[in-house]
């Protein structure tokens, strides 16, 4: 077995009565990776763009490219701000 599945199953065993375990999965620790906040105060690039663009719309072409050079496979999180930003631009340029 794995040295670090290993020390993940023991983890929970050792754990006291009346306190908080930590759950991870043993097969898949990287799950924790969108445990962290995204950035822009939490929203993401994509929302932060989308908010900021309707007073400076150039935010919008920059998550755009963003979109299109799939930045949003870093964290997959993003991928619906960064569309609405793009979604905003056609929006935008049909007025």
């Amino acid at each position: 077995m794995d040295p670090s599945i290993k020390q993940h199953l023991t983890e929970a065993v050792e754990q006291k009565n009346g306190e908080y375990a930590l759950i991870r999965d043993a097969e898949i620790p990287q799950l924790s990776i969108y445990d962290k906040p995204l950035p822009c105060f939490g929203c993401g690039i994509g929302w932060f763009s989308l908010l900021l663009g309707f007073v400076f719309p150039l935010m919008w072409y920059y998550a755009t490219i963003l979109y299109f050079g799939n930045y949003y496979r870093k964290d997959p999180r993003e991928r619906a701000g960064l569309a609405a930003s793009a979604i905003a631009i056609i929006a935008f340029c049909r007025h």
